[in-house]
């Protein structure tokens, strides 16, 4: 089997859909951080970032750049980029930073608003893969590896009052927290129901599929997910489409007609390639699988369009 450290091609494990709070003894509970699933390398005299996507994102965050000098072992972590305005996570802002290329406005990006990272497991330590440990015991590993300072810190956890740290979220403005069965294994890339979200807000991937134009503005944006191999319509959302979020969809390649197997529908809609992925927070589905008070959250850059399937 492949060193996990030299590969450096494994992917976060993915959390299952939301379930309503629960108290349960055999589950720990941890906040759910708004931000970016990153994998961090740490090694002697390095650090690297992945997302998702296994793409390199240190270059844009060079005030995490020391990150493995808090690290006592060779390891890689698990955990969230955030970062924080007025005590609380800001998900516009990291966005912004993930879709920066040049370097004297990162470095001013930087400075101003600060980026932190959390972690939450870890999948390698000293030499050897942990993945196959309960996470109960990988989270101890992560206390006896790592050194928290001003730019990474430690998840802490709460064991079965799920129900009460979930009502904290709530009373705090969060956007919830993670159940996690004390027994689980990390398995890379996978989804079981041994992770859960449980949520303040719902959120969705959709890929943008075309947008409804006003001059400078648009007004709303047309959003699509798969079914097997084919796009299907999802509703479009009309707040949080601004600012930076309405630059990096002009970019995207203009086409003649709609991506979708089928459209029978009027409208002065400006079609584009479906390669964009966005992130949309909503209160709740409608009986008619509609998005209620939906609201764009931001670009993702870590994502692939096929990874947005439907369910519904």
């Amino acid at each position: 089997m492949a060193d996990l450290f030299e590969d450096k091609s494994v992917t976060p494990m993915l959390i299952r859909d939301e379930v309503p709070p629960f108290d349960d003894k055999e589950y720990i509970y941890e906040l759910k951080w708004d931000g970016c699933r990153c994998l961090a390398y740490l090694d002697k005299n390095v650090t690297e970032l992945k997302n998702k996507r296994n793409l390199r994102i240190d270059p844009i965050f060079p005030e995490l750049s020391q990150l493995h000098k808090q690290a006592k072992k060779r390891c890689i972590l698990d955990g969230e980029l955030i970062v924080l305005i007025n005590g609380k996570p800001d998900f516009e802002a990291l966005q912004r930073r993930t879709i920066m290329s040049n370097p004297v406005k990162i470095k001013l990006s930087a400075d101003e608003h600060p980026a932190s990272f959390i972690a939450y497991d870890i999948l390698y330590y000293d030499d050897k893969s942990v993945i196959d440990l309960p996470v109960t015991e990988r989270k101890k590993l992560i206390d006896k590896c790592l050194k928290e300072n001003e730019r990474v810190a430690i998840s802490r956890f709460a064991e079965e009052n799920g129900k009460a740290l979930f009502d904290f979220t709530t009373e705090q403005g969060l956007e919830g927290i993670v159940a996690k069965k004390k027994t689980s294994l990390y398995y890379p890339g996978k989804r079981t129901k041994d992770w859960v979200k449980i949520k303040n807000m719902l959120d969705d991937d959709f890929v943008i599929c075309g947008y409804v134009g006003q001059e400078n503005n648009m007004v709303s944006v047309i959003l699509g997910q798969y079914h097997k191999d084919k796009l299907v319509y999802k509703g479009s959302v009309a707040f949080g489409v601004r600012g930076e979020n309405f630059r990096k969809i002009k970019t995207v390649k203009k086409i003649t007609s709609s991506p979708f197997n089928k459209w029978d529908e009027d409208g002065d809609i400006q079609w584009i390639e479906p390669k964009m992925v966005c992130t949309v927070k909503f209160m709740n589905y409608t009986k008619s699988g509609a998005m209620r008070q939906p609201v764009l959250k931001g670009i993702r850059e870590d994502k692939k369009p096929e990874e947005c399937i439907t369910k519904k």
